[in-house]
Order: structure tokens, then C-alpha cells, then sequence
């Protein structure tokens, strides 16, 4: 008889429910959360499993690929998804919670997650800490900035001049007490500095290393940050039947909200990876503002922004460069710069 099992996952216990093919408990109970011990229950209880279903969460990637490794036929199911299948249940427990599981996957009414190379997390891993370091610069400059703006010194922004330089120039007569509190902030400010760089050199050496990244970078407006943030974020480009799915991926079309006489769509939905969609947002602006290079894509970005304004254009041709980057990655094909050539892409 086939057998389902759900897991319910926490950092240090697992409960398991096994069910059978008729839907009736066989066995339910929990162990250590570490993919060894919970595919050996797997194999001592359920030894005619057919699927196993746990929920996307911060493990579910070391799991889902430790249990992949070992043979075992594991799905990671959307969260979202699984919880509101199971919001009907009276007690919300970690025992439940694995029984509901086993039943989702039994009956096959899941979305099923695609779980992401463990290559493609740790270069993800990189760009998230690089935009996190990013961040953290900006909040120091501008504590800085208004620290020193309490006492009525205003900081020049002159063209090419590196902020320390700036920041030294206007505490060189100032309060001692200031001085040392405006120092210390700089310390800072030149160490996240340092550690942006070398995330830089490191994601440049990745962007190098890898063909498609390379082939992605000939778009114009597309650097590093963006080839390897959309490349990572969509790891197998097979997984879409449609390149025009790659924008609503990302959440790069518009929201829709209908019911009975009300049709409205408020915007975009901001579904998917934030950080792709910042940066593919970015290579959009800098496409239809720095570029002076002309292009079927800016030509048609332009027009957008003569008609709805510059925000909407960018949004517009952001879409249209996910729609493109994943059309030249299945092809291997070069950016088309000439409307002939583009009107095929598009």
C-alpha cells in the first residue's frame, strides 16, 4: 500500500505523520531535525512511501536536497499555500500541522516549490549581504550628515571628493567631543566600505566565471548585480513554459482586484524576489537615461514615458528585460539592438 508523510519542521525536533493510500493514520511521532534521522524514520516506518511533503521555511533547503541525495521522493510545498489548506483545523499543533501535510500530499491539491541549487543560495547569500552592507553605509552617512548638521556644519556633496575626505575637512576645528563621535561613525563607514568592495571583487569574479551571466551583460544597463541576481533567482530557466511568465515571476505586472461590478488593478504586485526586481528597475532607468547607445528597447521605452511618465516606462521596460534575459538564456542568443531583430525577442 502507498504511503504519504508530511513533515512539520522546527530547529530542533520534527514531527512525522505517515498515512496510507486509504487516508488512515499509520504512524505518527517526531525526532531530531536533522535529514539523517528523519530519513531513517522515513525508512523504518513508511517503507512504501511515495511522497513526502514539508513546507518551504529556512530549512527546507538543507532538507529538501540532504533527502533528494538520499533517494527519497520529498516535495517542498508553498507555506502559504499549505496553511491555508489547513486553516479549517481546530487546534493548531505541530502534530496536526504533519497529519494536514500527509493529507495535501496525498490528495495532490499542493503547489509545489522549486528549490533553488545550493550554488545558486550561496551566491544569493552574497548579493543579500551586499545589499544588507549597502544599507547599512547609507544609515551611517546620513547619521553623520546629521550629527554634523546640529551644529551647522553642512557637508559639501562635490563632485568625485571621497565622503572621509569631506567628513575630515569639516571636523578638523570642531568640538572635540564631536570630533571623536564623528570619527567613530567614519570608522565604520570606511569598514562596511571595505567589505562592500570585496563582496564586489567576489561577485565580479562570479559574474566572469559564468557564460550566461556574460551573455546577460551585453543587454545594455544590465551589470553584474543584475545577471547574477536574475540568474540565481531563476536557477532553471526551463521551469518556465512562457518567457513572458518571468515578469509576473517577479512581480512586474499589474495587480488585479475583481468582483462582480469592481475591476481595478492597482499597480504592480511586488510578488517574487524584491532584490531582482529592484535591480532589474535600475538597469531599466539607467537603459532609458545614461545609455546614449539607441535600441528598439529604449526606442519603446521612451514612448512609454512620453505618454505615462518615466516611473511607469521604467517599470514597463524592467518587465521587458526579464521577459528578454530569459528569452536570450534559453536560445543563447545575443541582444538584438535593431527593431527587426528585436521584434522577433519581443
Amino acid at each position: 500500500m502507498d504511503q504519504f508523510v508530511g513533515l512539520d519542521v522546527s530547529q530542533e525536533m520534527t514531527h512525522l505523520c505517515v498515512i496510507g493510500s486509504d487516508g488512515k493514520l499509520v504512524w505518527q511521532g517526531k525526532c531530531l531535525s536533522t535529514p539523517e534521522d528523519i530519513a531513517g524514520n522515513i525508512r523504518s516506518k513508511a517503507p512504501d512511501v511515495v511522497r513526502i511533503g514539508l513546507e518551504s521555511g529556512p530549512l527546507s533547503t538543507w532538507h529538501w536536497h540532504a533527502l533528494k541525495a538520499m533517494g527519497l521522493p520529498v516535495l517542498c510545498l508553498d507555506s502559504r499555500h499549505a496553511q491555508a489548506t489547513m486553516s479549517g483545523q481546530v487546534n493548531k499543533t505541530d502534530k496536526n500541522d504533519a497529519y494536514g501535510l500527509a493529507q495535501i500530499v496525498k490528495a495532490g491539491w499542493y503547489r509545489e516549490v522549486g528549490v533553488k541549487s545550493l550554488d545558486s543560495h550561496a551566491v544569493r547569500s552574497m548579493l543579500g549581504a551586499r545589499a544588507q552592507l549597502v544599507g547599512m553605509r547609507v544609515e551611517v552617512t546620513n547619521q553623520i550628515r546629521g550629527i554634523l548638521k546640529t551644529f551647522g556644519v553642512i557637508l559639501s556633496r562635490r563632485t568625485g571628493e571621497p565622503f572621509e575626505r569631506l567628513v575630515d575637512e569639516a571636523c578638523d576645528n570642531s568640538d572635540p567631543m564631536l570630533n571623536q563621535t564623528v570619527r567613530s561613525m567614519l570608522c565604520v563607514h570606511s569598514c562596511l566600505k571595505e567589505q562592500i568592495r570585496q563582496l564586489d571583487r567576489q561577485l565580479m569574479s562570479c559574474a566572469r566565471g559564468s557564460a550566461v551571466c556574460r551573455q546577460l551583460m551585453a543587454i545594455p544597463g544590465v551589470g553584474v548585480l543584475t545577471a547574477l541576481a536574475f540568474v540565481t533567482a531563476v536557477d532553471d530557466p526551463s521551469k518556465f513554459a512562457k518567457s513572458r511568465s518571468v515578469g509576473a515571476y517577479f512581480g512586474l505586472t499589474p495587480r488585479c482586484y475583481q468582483s462582480g461590478e469592481i475591476d481595478r488593478n492597482r499597480g504592480i504586485s511586488k510578488c517574487g524576489d524584491s532584490l531582482v526586481r529592484t535591480y532589474l528597475f535600475e538597469a531599466a532607468g539607467t537603459l532609458l537615461t545614461r545609455v546614449e547607445k539607441w535600441s528598439a528597447l529604449k526606442t519603446w521605452g521612451l514612448r512609454i514615458a512620453k505618454r505615462s511618465g518615466l516611473k511607469k516606462a521604467k517599470i514597463a521596460v524592467a518587465r521587458k528585460l526579464a521577459v528578454v534575459m530569459h528569452r536570450m538564456w534559453v536560445d543563447g542568443v545575443s541582444f538584438r539592438w535593431s527593431a527587426a531583430e528585436a521584434g522577433a525577442v519581443a
